[in-house]
């Protein structure tokens, strides 16, 4: 699995022939040149950090994430599973959201010692989305920020929508149908051309 700071190795092989297929995309990638992917290299941190940015605004997010690792300290199962749901709760969590983090939390020792390098995006998807709060939106998220899948195409996240409606569609809405049209010319690098959505409706990169 990619270590904390790792970066993908593929990143500037596929920027190049991004900017060869898709010439809105080109300028977009000149336009944030300094943008990256770095790996924090910890599967469970991004996990519990995906689940908590469920559904809320990037901005809500950070606020909520600041609040629970001041609570919590290293985002480890044992430091989570040490305070109570309430407190949980105290930092923004709805209760619902409180309650996955701590069921993950007492499931992780099935899930922490997986190959998980040696296994494909959708077995990974599979095995993830059996914990309850995870969905494929969230799994994906893994894909990209800690296992640096270069071809993840989350058809799910609001942000990434917007962006390409933003960048190719003057800000009307898109059909899925219309977006997948999009993405098919960024294969086999959907997760660099994703990345740059992200950016364009975002003034700070997303993180997990």
């Amino acid at each position: 699995m990619p270590l904390q700071g790792d970066k993908p190795d593929y990143w500037g092989t596929a920027k190049i022939e991004l900017s060869r297929n898709d010439i809105v995309l080109s300028e977009i990638m000149n336009k944030f040149d300094d943008l990256e992917l770095v790996s924090r290299g910890d599967l469970f941190y991004t996990l519990i950090r995906s689940v908590i940015g469920q559904q809320i605004s990037v901005k809500a997010a950070s606020t909520v994430w600041s609040r629970f690792c001041e609570k919590i300290g290293d985002i480890e199962p044992g430091n989570i599973l040490s305070v109570d749901i309430d407190e949980l709760r105290s930092c923004g969590l709805s209760q619902r959201k409180a309650e996955y983090v701590v069921g993950i939390s007492e499931s992780w020792s099935d899930y922490g010692s997986l190959e998980w390098e040696e296994m494909s995006d959708e077995e990974i998807i599979e095995k993830l989305i059996k914990l309850r709060g995870v969905g494929r939106w969230t799994a994906e998220m893994i894909l990209i920020f800690t296992l640096l899948r270069p071809d993840v195409f989350p058809i799910g996240d609001i942000g990434m929508i917007r962006g390409i409606e933003k960048s190719y569609n003057s800000g009307e809405r898109m059909s899925r149908e219309e977006l997948y049209s999009i993405s098919e010319k960024w294969k086999p690098w959907r997760t660099v051309a994703c990345c740059f959505m992200w950016r364009t409706v975002d003034p700070e990169p997303v993180e997990y």
